[in-house]
């Protein structure tokens, strides 16, 4: 089954979900593009900084998840962006060859393309000489926020029905930047990991578990039957809860990124 999205569940932590986009855009070195694309656009914040970083620009985005791309097209900039439902790998792989786009985005969505490092040279070849592939993905998958899920998955009463549903992987900058070099592209590749302080306030008992629940816990939560669903939520919370504990500030979660700025080098062939 495909997980479903909820944009308004999303963007409980806007705030620290875009950052990293505002953050790789920094690092595109000076273009006029005439053609953006983002790719996994969800609910359009990053259509929105497109739009009205390059205003003249035609701006789409795609998303595998009808409900982001309503969302998306509500807000990604009075007209000035578009929004279409599409698969990432399809788009990839169907294009009119080099030339076709000067800027390629994607945020927080190749860890969920298995075996995406071979895709990226199919990426690049979307691009037109001189044409820019930006790029983040979460560099954190081994952390209490995704290893105590794995846990918990493996026990035999979920394992069950967890067979084949997605969970996401990704990769450290220096292997981007590898499969990136030899696709003819100059990289900068780097990481960062953020100190999100969740719910200073004190009003969710459980802020990770919010956060983990809108994005890489998902679709592991909605192929469980609903009782069991029930239980292994009630399992994640308390592991969720020991593993990043309230502190004085908040509930701090570490968050590793990893970022590439890929410019394509070589001409069409």
């Amino acid at each position: 089954m495909s997980a479903s999205w909820d944009p308004g569940h999303y963007r409980r932590y806007a705030t620290e979900r875009d950052r990293p986009f505002a953050e790789l855009l920094a690092r595109v070195p000076g273009l006029e593009p005439r053609r953006i694309v983002d790719l996994g656009c969800g609910p359009g914040h990053g259509l929105r900084w497109l739009a009205d970083r390059w205003p003249g620009a035609d701006v789409l985005g795609l998303d595998s998840s009808p409900e982001m791309v309503a969302a998306a097209r509500e807000t990604a900039g009075g007209g000035r962006a578009r929004a279409e439902v599409g698969d990432l790998v399809d788009w990839a792989r169907g294009g009119a060859g080099p030339g076709e786009v000067d800027l390629l985005v994607t945020t927080a969505t190749l860890q969920w393309v298995p075996g995406h490092l071979a895709l990226l040279p199919e990426l690049v070849g979307r691009l037109r000489p001189g044409g820019v592939l930006a790029m983040t993905v979460p560099g954190n998958m081994g952390e209490p926020s995704h290893t105590r899920r794995r846990e918990i998955a493996a026990q035999p009463r979920y394992a069950a029905h967890l067979a084949g549903v997605a969970a996401p992987a990704a990769h450290d900058p220096v292997d981007y930047l590898r499969v990136l070099s030899a696709a003819g592209c100059l990289v900068d590749a780097w990481e960062t990991t953020y100190l999100h302080v969740l719910d200073p306030a004190g009003d969710d008992p459980d802020p990770v578990f919010t956060w983990v629940n809108a994005t890489g816990a998902r679709p592991t939560l909605q192929a469980l039957p609903p009782d069991l669903r029930a239980d292994f939520a009630d399992e994640l919370r308390a592991a969720l809860r020991a593993a990043y504990p309230r502190t004085d500030a908040g509930v701090v979660l570490p968050f590793r990124r990893v970022f590439a700025v890929a410019t394509r080098e070589d001409s069409p062939g």
